[in-house]
């Protein structure tokens, strides 16, 4: 259901699966709303919203990405967009910051928030 945040699979010509390096650049310069979760391991709402995030990405289909970023892992994406607590929203398109908030989410406000930018 998630995308891998720095990978995407390519298909080569013998039909192996050779996965090809995708810049954080590259994932939010989308002409598509890009949610951002960033998350913790180690924090009990941040697992909560997984399930939530399925049903926001079961709602919007293809309309929306949703992308999750660990803290931990990507200490400089946090540190560049501010993340002061986990979990954290962002929504990116065309490569701009359209929304940020903190706090865990009900499904219904997510999906609200993301079809103010499709």
């Amino acid at each position: 259901m998630f995308k891998n945040l720095f990978n995407r699979n390519k298909k080569e010509d013998n039909n192996n699966i050779k996965p090809q390096t995708m810049t954080f650049e590259e994932i939010i310069d989308s002409d598509k709303p890009v949610l951002l979760d960033f998350f913790a391991t180690w924090c009990g709402p941040c697992q909560m919203m997984g399930p939530i995030l399925q049903q926001v990405k079961e709602e919007l289909g293809d309309d929306v990405k949703i992308l999750k970023v660990d803290i931990d892992k990507y200490q400089d994406l946090a540190a560049k967009y501010q993340v002061q607590g986990v979990p954290t929203f962002a929504i990116f398109k065309n490569s701009q910051l359209l929304w940020k908030e903190s706090g865990a989410r009900p499904k219904e406000q997510l999906v609200e928030v993301v079809k103010k930018y499709i």
